[in-house]
C-alpha cells in the first residue's frame, strides 16, 4: 500500500514538472523568435527563403507537439501519446534534415556573428553539432519509450538542445550578449531536472546525467572545433560546393 502511494505521488509531481517544464520552453521560443517570427505573421515573416520557413515551421511544430504529448501523458492518455510518437519521431527526422539543410543555407549567405568569411565557416559548427546532439538524443528515447523515466528527460533534454537558436534572439541590448553566453541559459534547465530527480527520488537519474553532460560538451566542443583548420577548410569546401551547386 505504502509503495503504490508513493508511485501515485511520483506521477502526480511528474504531471506538474514536465508539463510546467513544457511550457517554459514555449515561452523561452516565443520570446526569442516573436519578433522576427511569431508576430511578424510567421508567413508573412521577412524570411531569406522557403527553407527557412520551413525550418521554423518544423522546430515549432516540435515544441508544439511536445507541450502536447506531455499533456496527455498527464491526462492519462498514454494510448494517444504513443500515437503521436510515431509522427513526432517523423518530425524529429525531418527536423535534423532541414537543421542541417538551413544551417548550409546560412553558411552558402554569409550569415553569422564576425568577420565575412571565418565567421559563417566556425559557426557552421554549430547547426552540425545540435542535430547530431538532437538526433542521438531522439533516437535513444525511441529506444526507451518503454521506459517512462528516461524517455521523458531524453525527450526533454533533447528540446533543450535546440533552445540556443531561441536565447541568442532575445531581447538583450548589450554587446556581450553572443551565442557563447545565450547558450549557457540551458544550464539552469539542466540543473532543474537534476534538482527534480534529487527532490523526487533521492537521487538523480542516470539519463538525466549523461544526456546533460551530452548537451553541455556539445556545446563547449563546438566552438572549438568550428575554428580549427580542419572544420574551416571542410566549411570552406561546403560554401563552394552549395555555391557552384546554385
Amino acid at each position: 500500500m505504502a509503495t503504490a502511494v508513493i508511485h501515485s505521488r511520483k506521477r502526480q509531481t511528474d504531471n506538474v514538472f514536465f508539463p510546467g517544464m513544457a511550457v517554459l520552453i514555449l515561452a523561452i521560443v516565443f520570446l526569442g523568435f516573436a519578433r522576427s517570427y511569431y508576430l511578424a505573421g510567421v508567413f508573412q515573416a521577412p524570411l531569406p527563403n522557403l527553407l527557412v520557413h520551413l525550418h521554423g515551421a518544423a522546430f515549432s511544430s516540435w515544441v508544439l507537439l511536445f507541450i502536447a504529448q506531455v499533456s496527455l501523458v498527464a491526462a492519462g492518455r498514454v494510448d494517444l501519446h504513443r500515437r503521436l510518437g510515431l509522427l513526432g519521431f517523423g518530425l524529429a527526422c525531418l527536423m535534423v534534415i532541414l537543421g542541417l539543410m538551413a544551417g548550409t543555407d546560412s553558411l552558402a549567405r554569409h550569415f553569422a556573428p564576425g568577420a565575412p568569411g571565418t565567421a559563417e565557416r566556425a559557426f557552421y559548427a554549430v547547426p552540425i553539432a545540435d542535430m547530431l546532439a538532437f538526433a542521438t538524443l531522439v533516437y535513444f528515447g525511441f529506444r526507451t519509450r518503454s521506459d517512462p523515466k528516461a524517455h521523458k528527460r531524453l525527450m526533454l533534454i533533447a528540446t533543450i538542445t535546440l533552445l540556443d537558436a531561441a536565447f541568442v534572439r532575445w531581447p538583450v541590448h548589450v554587446a556581450w550578449w553572443n551565442l557563447q553566453v545565450a547558450q549557457t541559459c540551458a544550464y539552469p534547465l539542466l540543473l532543474a531536472i537534476i534538482g527534480y530527480d534529487f527532490w523526487s527520488s533521492g537521487k538523480v537519474h542516470r539519463v538525466t546525467l549523461w544526456a546533460s553532460a551530452l548537451l553541455v560538451v556539445e556545446q563547449q566542443a563546438r566552438t572549438i572545433v568550428g575554428h580549427t583548420a580542419i572544420w574551416l577548410s571542410f566549411a570552406a569546401w561546403v560554401q563552394n560546393a552549395v555555391r557552384h551547386a546554385a
